[in-house]
């Protein structure tokens, strides 16, 4: 089988969508697929730059910056190439995973050579508009994101609870294509007791740890609401901000007490994440959340919101603390409700987190990708 994979962002990017596109791809290459991944060129990459040590060729296309995420690019509608080259070696089925100029040419092209076409909802761009004082233009991205997907043969969402929502909404054929968590890399024995010390937590304090953008989608300004109450419980506790973002500039300014570690990746990462206690991911925007059972691997006690990975995979009062969705004045005491259990509850928990994330297996996440475009093929 040959898969032809288009998407506006690819690893070495960092951010959920380009990690599990790249999860899928390896997968796939393992499994004797050959697979052809067309992208934009990345951050100090030269257009016609080749990737030798990957197991599938790949298709370099020129992109800009998009608005607010200048580390990301959206790629040139490059609709006449990928129609040649696909004329001349046709693959057996086109993915695309994001709806930008490049996914809509590629869609085109596919269609004109009917070749089947997948898709993957992956991000609620049309949500990311009420963040950023557009929410006028919600009405027309989600009739746009519609439009895309149901020209494709199937939309994969990453939760039932986001199949069923999109197929309310209009979407047609759509399916669920979960995402798996690497439980050797995010495992509690990368804890690492000296970056805890350059932490400075006095004794009896814990580590609480936010992953993710610095940006008002992931609102992060109710984070930093949990947290002040939290530290007014808990005043020897310290709150730790890995990533970077828009908002890291003025968090500084209005939190100094917080420590800023920056993008973190790999290893890095990993030891960052186990070496907190208390998670919190407050984001309402997530298609799935990533963060949230990478902290559950490394052992963090969770609070998120209850949808999207937190449904799927955290049960309250168990294996970490659910809110109701949307409810800030809720998941503030739910943080809360979590950092009061004693000693032995809250290392109990973290431990049952630890146990549910190792049941999510990328293989079966692979499997079910394979699936799911065989199904495709005619």
């Amino acid at each position: 089988m040959r898969l032809a994979l288009v998407t506006e962002t690819f690893p070495p990017e960092v951010n959920g969508v380009s990690m599990t596109l790249g999860r899928l791809c390896h997968g796939l290459a393992e499994r004797g697929w050959e697979l052809q991944v067309t992208r934009p060129v990345q951050e100090h990459e030269e257009v016609d730059a080749v990737a030798e040590s990957q197991p599938f060729e790949e298709f370099v296309v020129a992109g800009v910056p998009i608005p607010g995420y200048s580390s990301l690019r959206m790629g040139e509608p490059a609709g006449f190439s990928l129609h040649r080259m696909w004329k001349e070696r046709s693959p057996d089925v086109v993915h695309i995973a994001t709806e930008g100029p490049l996914g809509v040419a590629a869609l085109i092209a596919a269609r004109l050579l009917k070749i089947p076409v997948a898709s993957t909802f992956h991000t609620n761009f049309d949500q990311y508009s009420d963040h950023y004082s557009v929410g006028f233009v919600q009405r027309g991205m989600s009739a746009y994101l519609r439009m895309v997907h149901n020209f494709c043969d199937c939309t994969l969402a990453p939760t039932r609870q986001m199949a069923d929502g999109l197929a309310a909404e209009g979407y047609r054929n759509t399916g669920v294509l979960s995402r798996g968590v690497d439980t050797n890399l995010f495992c509690p024995g990368k804890r690492d007791e000296e970056l805890r010390c350059s932490w400075e937590i006095p004794e009896g304090g814990r580590a609480i740890v936010y992953v993710g953008r610095i940006a008002k989608e992931k609102n992060i300004d109710l984070v930093m609401r949990a947290y002040r109450a939290i530290l007014a419980v808990n005043p020897s506790d310290r709150m730790v901000l890995v990533g970077g973002g828009p908002e890291m500039a003025r968090l500084k300014r209005k939190y100094p007490d917080v420590i800023y570690a920056g993008m973190r990746k790999g290893e890095d990462l990993a030891r960052h994440y186990a070496s907190g206690d208390l998670f919190l991911f407050a984001s309402v925007t997530e298609t799935f959340g990533n963060v949230v059972t990478e902290a559950m691997a490394s052992g963090l006690a969770v609070c998120t919101y209850d949808y999207a990975a937190g449904r799927s995979y955290v049960e309250s009062g168990q294996n970490g603390q659910l809110a109701r969705f949307g409810d800030e004045e809720d998941f503030v005491e739910q943080a809360k409700a979590l950092r009061r259990l004693d000693d032995g509850r809250f290392e109990k928990l973290r431990r049952d987190a630890r146990l549910t994330a190792e049941g999510i297996s990328w293989d079966a996440v692979v499997d079910s990708f394979q699936v799911s475009l065989r199904a495709l093929v005619k």
